[in-house]
């Protein structure tokens, strides 16, 4: 069996909820097994022994439309993808104990171009730092993200679409859903 996590892109979100139970009766149905979600905004951790990560995604992004009746972007890692965002420190620690912001990890579907990563990494700014690393994009705001100017429509627009955890977040799923 291999664990993956799933993080969904736009739950409880514009007049949808769904409940952690639902979830993970949708999850169920489509094959997947051990089960188990990490706040009620699509995080969903399961094992499964079939398929590649590229195949899983498509598979679970079509069986949660059918269920749902709505489209539900899935950003698929492994256990092991997932301890290594967790582990990872794309900033110098003064910058993070500095920020008054929570540092974000956008998820993205795939490893940028190079072309793509540096217009990306443009974005940065001292008020807004991001790092880019293979499918993750790192976001380090010096505050609250409402008050953010980083143009996270132009980031996606090179980057393609994208789902944002707080790596607090991801640490936590890490430590308590994957062993390590």
């Amino acid at each position: 069996m291999d664990r993956y996590v799933a993080f969904l892109r736009g739950m409880n979100l514009g007049g949808r909820r769904l409940k952690n139970d639902a979830l993970r009766a949708h999850f169920e149905a489509l094959g997947c097994e051990e089960v188990g979600t990490f706040r009620a905004s699509g995080n969903v951790i399961f094992a499964i022994a079939e398929g590649t990560a590229t195949k899983l995604a498509t598979r679970l992004e079509a069986g949660l439309a059918e269920r749902l009746d709505y489209e539900v972007p899935v950003f698929l890692r492994s256990a092991e993808e997932v301890l290594a965002i967790a582990a990872s420190e794309p900033f110098a620690a003064d910058l993070v104990d500095a920020s008054a912001g929570k540092l974000q990890v956008a998820l993205l579907t795939k490893r940028p171009s190079a072309a793509a990563g540096k217009k990306a990494l443009a974005q940065s700014t001292p008020a807004d730092r991001i790092a880019l690393d293979g499918r993750e994009l790192y976001w380090l705001p010096s505050g609250g993200i409402s008050e953010s100017e980083l143009d996270w429509k132009a980031v996606e627009s090179v980057l393609g679409p994208t789902t944002v955890r707080t790596k607090g977040t991801i640490d936590q799923i890490a430590a308590k859903h994957l062993p390590g």
